[in-house]
């Protein structure tokens, strides 16, 4: 039976793996860095190889993280610290990836993945709606994440306050606000449609 150490370690690989740099390479031979802002992740997957690449490397993202972080909590029955470290590691490995010399993506995809292998849908879609709600919203997608998972805690408490649950939050809220620390330092302003309706 494998130990924790090397679920950790595997999920910690699993995340890592640049697949959204991979793929456009792969089959459009572009490479996604040099597209939007430079970030190694699905979106620009998207710019880089066209629909079908970039669906199947946001696909593949949130996969490398709910495979191993679903199998662990389901099939072996990891609770607790070991649970925490091993949600953590694919975020963890996918914004560090030592396959791009530690320059990885946002990590939005990964965690979104986490929260399908923690929770199935529980979470997962709550997650979902609520980036998109924010980014509906706020004109600053750093901030349109931060607030979602703020809003997502709230859930979290109301509806399945385990403190497991509360632990990956934190990680993932330290995680992807040091990814999107420079959409931080901007000011968020509401949306035009927002804005208009204000006035």
């Amino acid at each position: 039976m494998p130990t924790p150490l090397l679920w950790f370690l595997l999920a910690l690989f699993c995340g890592s793996l640049p697949i959204s740099v991979w793929l456009p390479r792969l089959f459009a031979r572009q490479d996604t860095r040099a597209f939007g802002d430079g970030n190694p992740g699905a979106t620009n997957a998207f710019r880089a190889g066209g629909p079908l690449v970039g669906l199947a490397a946001l696909l593949l993202d949130v996969s490398k993280a709910a495979a191993p972080v679903g199998w662990a909590y389901f099939n072996m029955g990891y609770r607790g610290w070991p649970m925490i470290l091993i949600a953590t590691a694919p975020v963890l490995g996918h914004a560090f990836s030592p396959f791009l010399r530690f320059q990885g993506g946002k990590a939005l995809a990964v965690a979104f993945g986490t929260w399908i292998g923690l929770t199935l849908w529980k979470l997962s879609l709550p997650a979902l709606f609520l980036v998109l709600i924010w980014r509906r919203i706020i004109d600053v997608d750093g901030w349109a994440v931060m607030l979602a998972l703020v809003t997502l805690l709230v859930i979290i408490l109301l509806w399945l306050p385990e403190p497991l649950f509360i632990a990956v939050w934190a990680g993932q809220v330290l995680i992807l606000g040091w990814k999107h620390r420079d959409d931080l330092r901007q000011k968020p302003h509401l949306r035009p449609w927002l804005a208009r309706g204000n006035r």
